[in-house]
């Protein structure tokens, strides 16, 4: 069996879990998520308990994969609708700067000729707390990670200067220059 599939996920009061047939909806605080599985396995919501669990029908590869890959996903959802998820990308550079043009709008200036404008998805929302930092939060985990990848490969950290967007606490491999003058 799979540790993390085995796990039972703990409900808080505040959240609500419908299951229907192979759909799961969770709606919380912080909005609702749905999430559709694969036939292989059973996701079942036990309100005296008040936790789900998550089974699998067989021990075929492809049923134990799934398993802790189920169990996983349903968990991220009950964490996203209680508590949500944030990442923070950091600007490096001189004259590199971010800007909220509209709400969920993010206009950034990073060394090329032209502004980029990037729009977040539906469900993710982004601040500027100053020029060179962005927040990128939501209830979904997916779609947070993904807009924070799509903002920073816009222009991702060089090794010779560091300059670059970058998430917060990122370290950044730095090379050594040509050396001049060595003759």
């Amino acid at each position: 069996m799979s540790r993390i599939g085995r796990k039972p996920i703990p409900v808080p009061a505040n959240v609500k879990v419908s299951v229907v047939n192979t759909t799961v909806s969770i709606e919380g605080p912080k909005g609702l998520l749905a999430f559709t599985h694969k036939p292989a396995i059973t996701v079942a919501y036990d309100e005296a308990g008040n936790q789900i669990l998550v089974t699998r029908a067989n021990d075929e590869r492809e049923s134990r994969a799934l398993h802790g890959l189920t169990r996983s996903l349903v968990n991220n959802m009950v964490l996203g609708v209680t508590a949500g998820y944030s990442k923070r990308l950091e600007i490096v550079g001189v004259g590199y700067q971010a800007q909220l043009k509209k709400a969920n709008t993010i206009v950034l200036q990073v060394g090329f000729a032209n502004q980029i404008v990037l729009e977040a998805p539906a469900g993710v929302t982004v601040t500027v707390p100053d020029a060179t930092h962005v927040l990128i939060t939501g209830s979904d985990k997916q779609a947070v990670g993904q807009f924070a990848a799509v903002v920073r490969k816009v222009r991702p950290p060089e090794p010779y200067k560091g300059k670059g967007i970058r998430y917060e606490g990122e370290v950044v491999r730095r090379k050594a220059g040509k050396a001049f003058g060595a003759k």
